[in-house]
């Protein structure tokens, strides 16, 4: 049976709807939260340098560069010294591969800086 009722219809949508935002807000928020929790925060800003760059300016560096969040990935886990100067990324095998890579992501999808 098919039902056709204008206020079900209205509260299907509403349903589906609070759901979308759910999943698109907690998706957003996930490497946030993996920035935090890893303490990544503690070292870089999200638009400016503290003591490594800033996450705005790791991408703006690598934007359109289709390689760079794998080797990215690579510098959390691994650590690198002197792309950004003489300062020490130090390495973090704390954190996983897929979340290097989830990190590496949406770092790389940061906006520009202002």
């Amino acid at each position: 049976m098919k039902i056709h009722d204008p206020a079900t219809r209205l509260c299907q949508l509403l349903v589906g709807c609070a759901l979308a935002a759910h999943f698109f807000f907690a998706s957003a928020q996930a490497p946030l939260e993996l920035a935090r929790k890893n303490a990544c925060l503690a070292c870089h800003g999200l638009v400016h340098k503290q003591v490594g760059p800033g996450f705005a300016q790791i991408a703006e560096r690598y934007r359109g560069d289709a390689e760079a969040a794998e080797r990215l990935a690579g510098k959390i886990r691994n650590g690198s010294v002197g792309t950004w100067g003489r300062v020490i990324m130090p390495r973090q095998t704390q954190v996983s591969e897929a979340d290097a890579r989830a990190l590496s992501q949406w770092i790389l999808s940061q906006p520009a800086a202002r």
